[in-house]
């Protein structure tokens, strides 16, 4: 039965299904605050999707993944506040900004190995959150950016509006989602993975590895750009809190809960932890005491994260079903050949 149940969520049709709950949610939401939050979710969803290129796909661990996340918040916010400037061309320059950073910080980053890059990229998110705290000449230290611009709507569409910025995190969302399955898929996602299993190994198939963690680096900063710029339009403030390092880890929580290196890992992970959060907000600063156990026995039972630990059954279980035929008609065939010999005696 649980076979069946899990083949019905495998199946092609399932991602149409996850989207028409998506897009009737707000008509389901008891108020507009759980519309707000799974908006909320959405974006953190699309920084984690980012997080999953570079090291689920690719094996990198880059500690500074919060720290893109609040430059391209901070790059919406301060064009559009202080520049005047409207969002929609603040938008692409975030991610303009976002993605030559990133490759900046790439080219120099990825030239180490394992935890020496991990500690340079926690170094590089740390120097970010102090850049944001302390010049306050440009980023207003730590009182922050506020009349932030809303995205410019259209027609009968406000986005100042929690429903229609609601259905624009959806969009992007979904876009990601598609052009993330497109890369997992694709020759260039291919030697992401090859490089995640080793370098010698892909260095041996002809792949040129800084040119290909480079691209990596850049695709998951400008994620993590985009979904910044996002929130900055959203919440219509940001501040120094927002580049700091426990984000990063945040990240790195919600892409281990929902399965890392999977297509919708990092969407369920991200709102089944916003909403397990919200729901114990009652708990005040005693939540940690039954949030914390929770994640404990999720990796102890789930150490692949939700989808990851999900998708190996499913695999296990079709060996299972596909060899049972095979042994069956094994054995059938040696008892076929049996009673030949005894009635030709």
């Amino acid at each position: 039965m649980m076979f069946k149940l899990g083949a019905l969520l495998m199946h092609p049709a399932s991602k149409y299904v996850l989207l028409a709950v998506a897009l009737l949610f707000p008509a389901l939401a008891s108020n507009e605050y759980q519309v707000y939050v799974m908006a909320t979710a959405f974006v953190w969803a699309i920084a984690v999707y980012g997080f999953n290129v570079i090291t689920g796909f690719c094996g990198q661990l880059n500690l500074a993944h919060g720290g893109f996340f609040a430059i391209g918040a901070y790059t919406v916010g301060l064009l559009t506040s202080d520049a005047g400037w409207n969002f929609w061309p603040a938008f692409i320059a975030a991610l303009f900004m976002t993605a030559i950073l990133g490759f900046l910080v790439g080219a120099v980053s990825l030239r180490l190995k394992e935890h020496y890059f991990a500690i340079f990229t926690l170094c590089v998110g740390f120097i970010i959150y102090l850049l944001l705290d302390k010049w306050e000449e440009l980023t207003h230290g730590a009182v922050g950016v506020r009349n932030i611009a809303a995205p410019d709507g259209f027609g009968l569409v406000n986005f100042r509006e929690t429903m229609p910025v609601y259905y624009l995190v959806l969009f992007f969302l979904v876009f990601i989602i598609w052009f993330t399955g497109r890369i997992q898929k694709s020759l260039v996602g291919r030697t992401f993975i090859a490089i995640r299993n080793g370098d010698e190994l892909a260095e041996s198939l002809g792949i040129n590895l800084m040119k290909t963690k480079i691209l990596a680096f850049v695709i998951s900063t400008t994620y993590a750009g985009l979904a910044g710029a996002l929130y900055a339009g959203m919440i219509r403030f940001v501040g120094p809190e927002d580049g700091n390092i426990l984000l990063t880890f945040n990240m790195i929580m919600y892409m281990l809960v929902g399965g890392i290196g999977t297509l919708f890992g990092p969407l369920i992970g991200t709102v089944g932890i916003v909403w397990l959060t919200q729901s114990l907000q009652f708990l005040e600063e005693y939540r940690m005491i039954i949030f914390g156990p929770l994640l404990v026995l999720l990796v102890i039972f789930f150490p692949l994260g939700v989808c990851g630990s999900f998708l190996t059954w499913m695999h296990r279980k079709a060996q299972a079903l596909g060899l049972g035929p095979k042994k069956a008609k094994s054995e059938s065939k040696v008892t076929t050949s049996d009673q030949e010999a005894k009635n030709n005696a």
